[in-house]
């Protein structure tokens, strides 16, 4: 029988409750690894749970922490029960966060500065918080980092959601620095760049059915805003953070920012509304 891709692997993925760090614990588990779940919502994490164990997981092989990445307590937690769960952390994915808008519905830089804290506390520090609790860990076993970042680092601008988009730029950079850092102790930092994708983003700031339906219409039916014409899937962009993780396939990746958006990142504004250039 052929060995599983993360057979004797330790993966700890937050941000696990929905979405894409739900589909990395899926992907991870399925084969071979043994995963710490986490997320806020206590529902939604045992919604994450049970897949797991519908899709043939072992309940042992699963590591459930509730509670928010941002309090140091949880973010210990996360590291302890996992060590006492499976004795070590092979990988460590930095999935969870979030565009925490203004509730008052300011935009830009008129938006209060405590939503600039709120974004950076939850995309930001937190990851270093827990890259500093997990080194030692992943020092031990020459492990991976991929951090989970957006398309809104840029380097186009984003004048609506300013605080979110330079939080995400923040882990790209931080991504290159602790790539540099860690790896002459054998850890490798690797990032993803996601673009839309059909997750739970969209009804956390707010959006109902109708509004997502009209939103995602007008992204996949305009090849100047999404070329290939779809959404992206959690899973595919799990299948990414996969191989990033997977030193077999990818060891001489270091500290790169992956993009996978379905080409978004590739049209010009000046150039959108001539696709048919050259055409007769």
């Amino acid at each position: 029988m052929t060995a599983k891709r993360f057979e004797n692997k330790v993966a700890i993925i937050t941000g696990s409750s929905n979405g894409i760090g739900r589909a990395t614990a899926l992907l991870f588990a399925e084969e071979g690894a043994q995963v710490t779940i986490t997320g806020r919502n206590s529902e939604r994490l045992e919604e994450t749970r049970k897949l797991l164990i519908e899709n043939g997981v072992p309940s042992e092989n699963i590591n459930s922490v509730i509670g928010d990445i941002t309090e140091s307590e949880v973010q210990e937690k996360l590291i302890s029960s996992t060590i006492n769960s499976f004795g070590k952390i092979d990988i460590l994915v930095n999935n969870a966060g979030a565009l925490i808008p203004d509730k008052l519905g300011n935009v830009g830089i008129f938006q209060n500065v405590q939503i600039l804290d709120d974004n950076f506390n939850l995309n930001v520090r937190s990851v270093v918080e827990l890259t500093q609790r997990a080194f030692e860990y992943l020092e031990a076993s020459r492990g991976e980092i991929v951090n989970v970042s957006s398309i809104a680092s840029g380097p186009q601008g984003h004048s609506a959601h300013n605080y979110y988009s330079i939080s995400k730029a923040a882990i790209d950079q931080l991504t290159r620095n602790l790539a540099l850092q860690f790896i002459p102790h054998g850890i490798r930092v690797n990032c993803v760049n996601p673009g839309i994708v059909s997750t739970g983003f969209f009804s956390a700031l707010g959006l109902n059915d109708e509004q997502i339906g009209l939103f995602t219409e007008s992204m996949t039916s305009d090849p100047s805003k999404i070329p290939s014409g779809e959404m992206g899937k959690p899973e595919e962009i799990a299948k990414l953070i996969a191989f990033l993780a997977d030193r077999n396939s990818s060891s001489y990746i270091i500290g790169q920012t992956i993009t996978i958006d379905g080409g978004s990142t590739l049209v010009m504004g000046m150039l959108a509304g001539n696709s048919n250039l050259g055409k007769s």
